[in-house]
């Protein structure tokens, strides 16, 4: 087993900056043992030191991918941090609904979805509080860069400890089938929901359509400066004018030209500056 010394970090951290933008601080350097160890028993590795001699050898863009992928955060939790779904709830959607009656179409999207929780959450709110729409295109679009994760999240299966975590007791009778200690979404939420893998700093993204509403929630934690400033140039080119962003609590645009923060029910959320929107 190789000692944490005769592991190169720094080639570790940027093979993973390079793949998914994340810049990690050489104190995390731990992360990499706990993180790693499925990838480095399923290519049949002793140990980092051995991973990273190998990729110095031979480039292997998969390998790379993995790695990076596997350095990804996943924490998530339905209607995670109440308050902007009850302003979404409460104040935003409805706004977004009347001014969408002509098209009769909403458009959501959950960036870096993890195992989907966040997505079907926005779909459980148009369902429970919003019959109205029924009749209408609603769809929800979830992207990750982790295959593994958003294949857990096309599955929408979750275990006990998941159903704990945020979600009320009557939206788990009305909108998911238990079977032993998993439960699955039920068909009526899973439908309204896509998922994809994509990576954020691969731009264009893959949609041909604006959103209305987008979470980029405790996504670029660890993104450089200057990748936040390009990737929120991308979102903002993808939210409809009068739309919606809602960055985690501790987050904010790179560039301020762009945007106009908007405080609102114990809450910030942004909207395009300069938009035809309800508040700039």
């Amino acid at each position: 087993m190789s000692t944490r010394a005769q592991v190169d970090f720094d080639y570790l951290r940027q093979i993973v900056a390079g793949r998914s933008q994340n810049v990690l601080d050489p104190s995390r350097d731990y992360l990499f043992e706990t993180r790693l160890s499925r990838l480095l028993r399923n290519q049949g590795m002793t140990g980092l030191e051995e991973l990273v001699h190998q990729l110095r050898l031979k480039k292997d863009a998969a390998l790379e991918h993995a790695i990076a992928e596997a350095m990804t955060i996943n924490e998530t939790s339905f209607f995670r941090d109440g308050r902007p779904w009850e302003l979404l709830r409460t104040e935003l959607l409805p706004e977004l609904i009347e001014g969408r009656r002509g098209s009769r179409t909403l458009r959501f999207w959950s960036a870096a979805c993890s195992t989907g929780q966040e997505a079907y959450s926005l779909a459980m709110l148009v369902h429970e509080y919003f019959p109205a729409l029924a009749n209408w295109n609603v769809r929800v679009e979830g992207t990750d860069i982790c295959a593994e994760v958003v294949e857990r999240a096309r599955a929408a299966t979750y275990h006990r400890i998941d159903m704990n975590r945020g979600l009320p007791a009557r939206f788990i009778v009305r909108h998911f089938d238990h079977a032993g200690e998993e439960w699955r979404v039920k068909p009526g939420i899973r439908q309204l929901c896509n998922f994809r893998r994509a990576n954020l700093c691969n731009f264009p993204m893959p949609f041909n359509e604006r959103f209305d509403v987008i979470f980029l929630r405790n996504v670029m934690l660890y993104f450089s400066q200057e990748t936040r400033r390009t990737l929120l140039e991308e979102v903002h080119r993808l939210l409809a004018p009068d739309g919606v962003l809602f960055l985690g609590s501790s987050e904010q645009p790179a560039d301020m030209s762009l945007w106009t923060a908007v405080l609102a029910g114990g809450t910030c959320h942004f909207e395009p500056r300069g938009s035809r929107g309800r508040r700039s």
